[in-house]
């Protein structure tokens, strides 16, 4: 428990369980599960108590095996836990049936991105789309809820009783809301187009910084524009989309945006709720992808972002793959043989600006002249 002189905030006893499951395919589980851990930590929840647990099956019921579910209990029980957060995503039937099984709340993978963004997002339009995603979310959970109702009233066991009338109301709200942010959303949709308009009248060509979350975009956006966009070392600092106009050799050459990090199996609902942020990219010039080359799972993280481009409709754009953080690591013959297949490509260290000199020495050349204008 943290007290201040105006609140009291109560940290519930946490245990965080990472699966190592064959049926997922991870390529570096050490990887994913410090990456679990980095999104646990933006999420502001204690690390104090950590399993890791292979399961060779999943169980449909209660995703973990019937041994590792009385394994995981004996340590609830033990360290008196109060809430389980899991690396794996998990269907509304599993994660019930944990939460009444372990006695404590269990939150999985969606609803911790989703709860991220909750917390990350700003704008008016940022907080819509992940309020969408969340309600979505929570609908989910709704089915099977109707016999907890209606034991709440006295019902048991009553067919069509009030206990579903109460899980149907809860929907209607839920949708009713729902309607609502996207009306909302449809607004802001409006004034983006014409913002869009008055872009492509200025005649200059759009150029969009994608990547996996934490590669370095908003710090890279920054340096390029002199801008004060929040770059942090933490995953999804940045939600919002922000464009700057992008001088070279003193002049005016680009528009350049910034968009959301992504990330291994981001929820579905996320990736519909942003569609209408990231529909900037089908209207880029060239995306500037940029890799955290320090981090053990970069070809990972671009087959990531290739998918959820592909998702996005977003394909045959040209594209220059930045390989980001070279300082921190050492460039070997293999290293650089790798990024061979990654064309056209750079490689820079976005701690300085003559770090990022490869990046502007190359948009410099790839950027058409459409018109010139002069810094003032």
């Amino acid at each position: 428990m943290t007290r201040t002189a105006t609140q009291t905030t109560i940290v519930p006893n946490t245990l965080l369980l990472g699966v190592d499951a064959a049926t997922r395919h991870h390529e570096n589980f050490p990887a994913y599960f410090e990456e679990f851990l980095s999104l646990v930590k933006t999420h502001g929840s204690p690390q104090e108590h950590t399993l890791i647990i292979k399961l060779r099956t999943i169980d449909s019921a209660y995703f973990l095996t019937t041994g590792k579910l009385e394994e995981v209990k004996k340590i609830c029980t033990q360290h008196q836990i109060e809430q389980v957060i899991i690396s794996e995503a998990l269907s509304p039937q599993q994660e019930r049936n944990l939460t009444d099984y372990l006695e404590c709340a269990v939150i999985d993978r969606t609803r911790l991105i989703l709860e991220i963004f909750q917390k990350a997002a700003l704008s008016a339009e940022g907080k819509a789309q992940v309020e969408i995603a969340m309600l979505q979310h929570e609908k989910t959970r709704l089915a099977g809820k109707g016999a907890g109702m209606a034991q709440q009233l006295g019902v048991a066991g009553a067919r069509g009783g009030p206990g579903e009338t109460l899980k149907e109301r809860e929907r209607r709200h839920i949708d009713l809301l729902i309607h609502r942010l996207k009306k909302q959303l449809e607004k802001i949709s409006q004034t983006r187009q014409t913002q869009r308009k008055q872009r492509q009248s200025s005649n200059l060509p759009l150029l969009c910084l994608i990547g996996y979350t934490n590669a370095g975009k908003s710090t890279i956006l920054n340096l390029l524009t002199k801008s004060d966009v929040l770059a942090q070392d933490k995953l999804f600092a940045t939600l919002d989309t922000t464009t700057r106009e992008l001088f070279i050799n003193g002049k005016k050459r680009a528009l350049l945006s910034d968009t959301v990090g992504f990330i291994q199996n981001l929820p579905t609902r996320l990736v519909e709720a942003f569609k209408s942020t990231l529909a900037e990219l089908s209207y880029a010039d060239l995306l500037i992808h940029i890799i955290d080359i320090a981090n053990p799972s970069w070809q990972q993280h671009i087959r990531t972002v290739n998918e959820l481009l592909t998702e996005l409709g977003v394909v045959d754009k040209p594209i220059v793959h930045v390989f980001n953080k070279c300082d921190k690591i050492e460039m070997t013959p293999e290293l650089n043989q790798a990024i061979e297949l990654y064309q056209p490509y750079v490689t820079i260290s976005a701690r300085s600006k003559t770090g990022i000199q490869p990046l502007i020495n190359f948009l410099d050349q790839s950027v058409p002249q459409k018109t010139e204008f002069t810094s003032a």
